[in-house]
């Protein structure tokens, strides 16, 4: 009797081992698509970046190094002498500092390292949202902020793991991966707000494609987590102290906001009214394409709209607030300014860009129908991509 048993545990053994073969061979599966769109789509933007220093006898360093690459750059340096410099977050001019140390170009080095990043951060995309959703993230027109010495790519590496680590159960580690991206950018705050939100709701829905999220029931259970997730909160407060000892003020990064870029709290409908402005080619006269990227700050605006909305029908409560409140802090200023960059922090927006493209219709027409528009949409995305990146490397203004 007992060589029956054996066999049928054996069969079942082999059957689960057949099983976790299969998911481990589409996770690699996935993993290399991921890489190989993550290589080309970076060999585009550094295709642009090698004609534009053709095209324009600039250098390469001078294309990478344009807008906030040159605060990052000083503070790296200086530290935070300058008030306005006192708006940025240390965590890019640590890294600038560190390679410098070690004899590299800081602005060439901290660019190849933000590339490397958006890597480890499209590898988040795919545990969060399944093969397409990060696909669609490192095809984001705006893609060019990645591969510069920005915060986006080092904030999204950090902060989308984190959110993985949180949706496995893993909260001390997504605790340590969000204090890092709270090094990088105020978003830090809003990454620590949703993954509290994550804890106290016990988890969120899976996206087809994407790792399971472990289940927390226990009320006790759910307080713990979301007391482990507001840790990194203190290095947010630490970088205050910091800025207080130098000014002796504790809003000096709220100063430096208003001092630079003309940030005060607007109401929403006052701050679509100063963009509306914006989007005249006539108030550029010469720089016209800035009514453009205006005009994609409204877009934008909208598309977090609808993200929050669809991550509510989801009842993805964690997600929606992610997005909610970083969308507020973006609508709530002077005018809409750098909401397109945001969208590339907004990761429930490309969990539902993946949702979307995965579905398949039974019909084969309709199938063939959605496979032309989808290609046509891909190269709409890289021309858009392509002339978003030539903006940033001419100096003109991109965010």
């Amino acid at each position: 009797m007992s060589a029956p048993r054996t066999a049928g545990t054996g069969g079942t053994l082999t059957l689960g081992a057949r099983a976790a073969g299969a998911a481990r061979s589409r996770t690699g599966g996935a993993t290399r698509v991921v890489v190989m769109v993550w290589a080309c789509t970076r060999a585009l933007l550094a295709a642009v970046l090698l004609h534009t220093v053709r095209a324009n006898g600039t250098t390469a360093a001078r294309a990478l190094g344009n807008w906030d690459v040159q605060h990052y750059l000083a503070i790296a340096v200086d530290g935070y002498a300058d008030q306005l410099s006192m708006a940025f977050f240390p965590g890019v001019p640590l890294v600038m500092r560190a390679l410098a140390q070690l004899g590299l170009p800081a602005v060439e080095a901290t660019a190849a390292v933000c590339a490397l990043a958006s890597l480890v951060a499209a590898l988040a995309m795919d545990r969060l949202g399944g093969q397409w959703a990060a696909i669609a993230w490192l095809l984001a027109p705006m893609a060019v902020f990645t591969v510069v010495g920005y915060s986006e790519a080092l904030f999204c590496a950090f902060g989308l793991w984190a959110w993985v680590l949180a949706r496995r159960g893993r909260w001390w580690w997504a605790s340590l991966a969000a204090a890092f991206a709270c090094t990088t950018r105020i978003s830090g705050v809003f990454l620590v707000g949703g993954l509290i939100l994550l804890a106290l709701t016990g988890g969120e829905p899976t996206a087809p494609g994407a790792a399971p999220c472990t289940r927390t029931t226990g009320p006790r259970d759910r307080l713990r987590h979301a007391a482990i997730a507001a840790l990194p909160l203190l290095v947010v407060v630490a970088f205050f102290a910091h800025l207080h000892d130098i000014t002796g003020a504790w809003d000096a990064w709220f100063t430096a906001q208003r001092a630079g870029w003309d940030r005060s709290w607007t109401n929403p409908w006052q701050s679509f009214q100063n963009t509306l402005f914006a989007v005249d080619p006539a108030a550029w006269p010469e720089e016209p394409t800035r009514a453009w990227i205006f005009r994609f700050e409204i877009a934008s605006v909208v598309i977090g709209l609808v993200t929050v909305l669809v991550a509510l029908a989801r009842r993805a409560w964690a997600q929606a607030g992610y997005v909610l409140v970083q969308l507020l802090a973006l609508t709530t200023a002077t005018w809409f300014m750098s909401v397109n960059r945001g969208d590339l922090l907004w990761f429930p927006l490309f969990i539902g860009i993946g949702r979307l493209v995965a579905h398949r219709p039974d019909s084969k027409g309709a199938d063939l129908l959605r496979s032309v528009v989808l290609l046509l949409v891909v190269l709409a995305d890289l021309v858009l991509m392509a002339w978003w990146a030539r903006l940033f490397f001419l100096g003109h203004w991109a965010s």
